[in-house]
């Protein structure tokens, strides 16, 4: 039968505007996601159950295990959002995925930029965390470890100066300490002795009583909030790339959702319109 002149060009039954494969690129990839958040969410309630968190709550703004609880739950609902929308095919829940991936993409774009921005602030911010830490160093094992780790990869030594961990009860200079470890800092402070088979960790001992020249001569007396700055400034292309990295799987969901969501309007114009002419003695 012929085709009424200026209708639009027939399509089979079985053609469809929905692509395979971004339909089930968008998927895998909200589904490799999905399981990452889990494994966040697992890790995040392990660390809570395990371990007391009051001292990680009295140097941070927040727990990190609840951190990562929260931040798995809402990467959880996020990215099932996106893998049931596309899995189904449903506009509502790829456009709810698209439009909460582009307010987190914008926000983390405002936090670099207001961080840059306001570089003295988060400088001021990052100070007062170290101090935090400083003084509850010897109230939770983590905490430690993490502090001697930093100061051993970046040698350094307390926040502004070595002589920050006189805010530490136990390191504390004033005559009334008891502490075995007044006036010191820890071990990490100390500079590597070549081929030292066990690790001397009293080599900190008094020295905070010592001037900086002197005690250059056994441990690190720059502090690690100037360390921490020059090594961002050395590596500003390796953060870049990480920044990037994280940029981009980020892009790639809203533009596969966005794309997605257009082919799945077309198809539904599509079966609209076969409905309307079906019966049409022109179609």
């Amino acid at each position: 039968m012929a085709r009424r002149p200026g209708a639009p060009a027939a399509y089979g039954e079985d053609f469809s505007f929905v692509s395979p494969l971004v339909k089930y690129l968008l998927f895998f990839f909200n589904m490799l996601f999905w399981v990452i958040s889990m494994v966040m969410v697992a890790v995040g309630v392990y660390a809570r159950l395990m371990k007391h968190a009051e001292a990680a709550l009295a140097c941070l703004a927040v727990d990190p295990a609840i951190l990562l609880i929260v931040v798995g739950v809402l990467m959880f609902l996020l990215t099932f959002c996106g893998c049931i929308g596309s899995l189904r095919e449903n506009i509502c829940l790829l456009q709810t995925f698209s439009l909460c991936l582009t307010i987190v993409f914008l926000l983390q774009l405002a936090a670099g930029v207001l961080g840059f921005v306001f570089s003295d602030k988060a400088r001021g911010k990052v100070s007062e965390i170290i101090s935090n830490a400083i003084v509850h160093y010897r109230d939770d094992l983590d905490l430690q470890n993490l502090i001697d780790f930093g100061q051993k990869k970046f040698g350094c030594c307390g926040g502004i100066s070595y002589k920050d961990w006189s805010l530490n009860m136990y390191f504390n200079c004033s005559e009334d300490n008891p502490s075995r470890e007044r006036c010191s800092v820890p071990y990490s402070c100390c500079l590597p002795t070549p081929n030292q088979a066990v690790i001397n960790t009293m080599c900190g001992q008094g020295m905070q009583a010592l001037d900086y020249l002197e005690a250059s001569k056994v441990i690190y007396t720059n502090g690690c909030i100037d360390r921490l700055v020059n090594w961002i400034h050395s590596n500003l292309f390796v953060l870049g790339g990480v920044a990037l990295g994280l940029a981009i799987p980020q892009l790639v969901g809203i533009l596969l959702s966005m794309i997605l969501v257009s082919q799945i309007k077309d198809q539904i114009k599509l079966q609209l319109y076969n409905q309307q002419h079906r019966a049409d003695p022109w179609y």
